[in-house]
């Protein structure tokens, strides 16, 4: 009975990876954003720090060198509960606004952006669009270009591409930057160019000044974008992926940090599995919406791979034991011509992204270690289920300054 049971909940997931590998398919080919319009829409660039003077001045000089009117965009340092020389860095940068927050009771992003929207409406300059990112941050230059253009184009919410900003600093590094191009080439590009609502990423966001107004931020879990992205879709409101405008994060360069960073992501990601994934799903079945059946998917995700783990150990462990398996593999059931393919292609998906991103090629010597990043993932969601009550925001320290010049130079 358990063996039956244990094979139709593989039957699920299984069905649940082929539509990612045929999502994934459409990730294959792209098209070049297109400019067509004038710059003309004005911009709040909001850069969330907390105890960032290390790299909040690179940012700061990053954006004074957009290639977009300096008349039309203005920059606010949200100095979050900073203890260090943040805002003292950001305030002899003329024309540069340092915005001090001194909550302890509310900590992270979430609630210092919240905190901020509300002063900003009551600055006597008005917006047409805000543009949100991390003090760690670097930033292509024709950024804003690419944002005025989304929101000529009626775009109300729009994710730039997400890039690592030091792929090179360690294997860590390496395999986060690899995980990004996985992800924007084979997650996000794909459902773009099917036409179903992409997803927030957490910086390099650009929303529509109205639309914040209406809808209030209200996003403060642990992934506040993901929690933002969701509200938006169960409002018919659906995020654009943006492929041409660049963001460069800092990914931390040690696996504690890496592992400490990413537990604090699933444990906001079940929070809001927990909250939403039935509710969207349910709307999305009522109004026959395909984009929201697979949002709904897409939150499944914290679930999809704690529930893999958990399979996955216990085929393992079946093996181990002596005497014949006592439980089916799907695989193994499958024939030859169905379950290779399947498994070679599920492998091949990382450094088939980097050869479509035509990633330096340096970093392929990575993908030894990749596996030990990407199986790591099971504990991390393991952990995290047990913990996911857990509200208390844990800061990633940031001390790698970088210059643009040197991120282009290195993809080059």
């Amino acid at each position: 009975m358990f063996n039956q049971f244990l094979l139709v909940i593989q039957v699920f997931f299984f069905l649940i990876g082929a539509y990612q590998i045929i999502l994934s398919f459409f990730g294959w080919y792209r098209k070049k954003e297109r400019i067509t319009h004038e710059p003309t829409k004005s911009f709040a660039v909001l850069v969330a720090a907390h105890n960032e003077e290390a790299v909040v001045g690179a940012l700061v000089e990053n954006l004074l060198k957009m290639k977009y009117p300096r008349e039309l965009f203005d920059i606010f340092v949200i100095c979050d509960n900073c203890t260090d020389g943040t805002a003292d860095i950001v305030r002899s940068y003329p024309g540069v606004y340092a915005c001090e927050r001194v909550n302890p009771n509310q900590r992270g992003k979430g609630f210092a952006i919240e905190w901020m929207l509300k002063e900003l409406w009551k600055h006597p300059k008005q917006y047409d669009g805000i543009v949100m990112f991390d003090a760690d941050n670097l930033v292509a230059t024709d950024f804003l270009t690419y944002m005025n253009e989304d929101l000529c184009n009626g775009y109300r919410v729009v994710q730039g591409y997400l890039d690592t900003k030091n792929p090179h600093d360690s294997w860590v590094s390496a395999s986060n930057g690899m995980n990004y191009w996985f992800c924007n080439r084979l997650w996000q590009l794909p459902r773009y160019n099917l036409g179903l609502s992409n997803f927030l990423g957490g910086t390099g966001m650009c929303f529509e000044t109205k639309l914040l107004k209406e809808m209030g931020w209200g996003a403060t879990s642990l992934v506040e974008d993901l929690e933002f992205t969701i509200r938006c879709i169960q409002r018919n409101i659906y995020p654009k992926f943006n492929f041409d405008a660049r963001v460069y994060d800092e990914k931390p360069i040690t696996f504690r940090a890496s592992a400490r960073q990413r537990l604090r992501w699933m444990q906001g990601h079940f929070d809001i599995t927990r909250r939403y994934m039935l509710p969207t799903l349910w709307q999305g079945i009522k109004e026959r919406s395909w984009i929201k059946i697979d949002a709904a998917f897409y939150i499944f995700n914290a679930y999809n791979f704690l529930l893999g783990f958990l399979i996955t150990a216990t085929l393992w462990f079946d093996l181990l034991l002596p005497g014949q398996p006592h439980f089916d593999s799907i695989y193994s059931l499958a024939p030859n011509w169905v379950a290779v393919p399947i498994a070679l292609y599920i492998y091949a998906q990382v450094p088939l992204s980097m050869l479509l991103e035509k990633v330096n090629w340096k970093i392929y010597l990575r993908l030894v270690t990749f596996p030990v990043f990407f199986f790591s993932w099971w504990p991390i969601t393991f952990h995290a289920f047990f913990t996911q009550n857990n509200k208390t925001w844990s800061h990633t320290q940031h001390t790698r300054v970088i210059r643009l010049e040197e991120v282009q130079g290195k993809q080059m």
